[in-house]
């Protein structure tokens, strides 16, 4: 884990302030839901991408390079890879 020099104290209800330069640093917006997690002794918070990171829509969505793309937006990216001698694998993009 890498330290930040930051600290919060938890309230009487278990809350934590999330410092606004890693709201900033990660995208989290209001509204948005974190995935909370346990990796040996130290808890851990990832961000739940439920929309498209291009267009904003939330039905369809597919992974593509570790990220939520909805179906429209997927088929663009898969056609431009292509055309530049791209293929997505699950070890990452290989150029042909």
């Amino acid at each position: 884990m890498i330290s930040t020099g930051m600290a919060r104290k938890v309230d009487d209800l278990g809350r934590i302030v999330l410092p606004v330069e890693m709201r900033r640093m990660f995208g989290i917006h209001p509204g948005d839901e974190l995935e909370i997690g346990v990796d040996g002794s130290s808890i851990m918070l990832r961000k739940i991408e439920a929309r498209c990171v291009f267009c904003g829509a939330e039905a369809e969505l597919r992974p593509y390079r570790h990220k939520q793309v909805c179906a429209t937006c997927s088929q663009e990216l898969l056609t431009s890879d292509a055309q530049d001698g791209f293929v997505d694998t699950p070890l990452g993009d290989i150029k042909l």
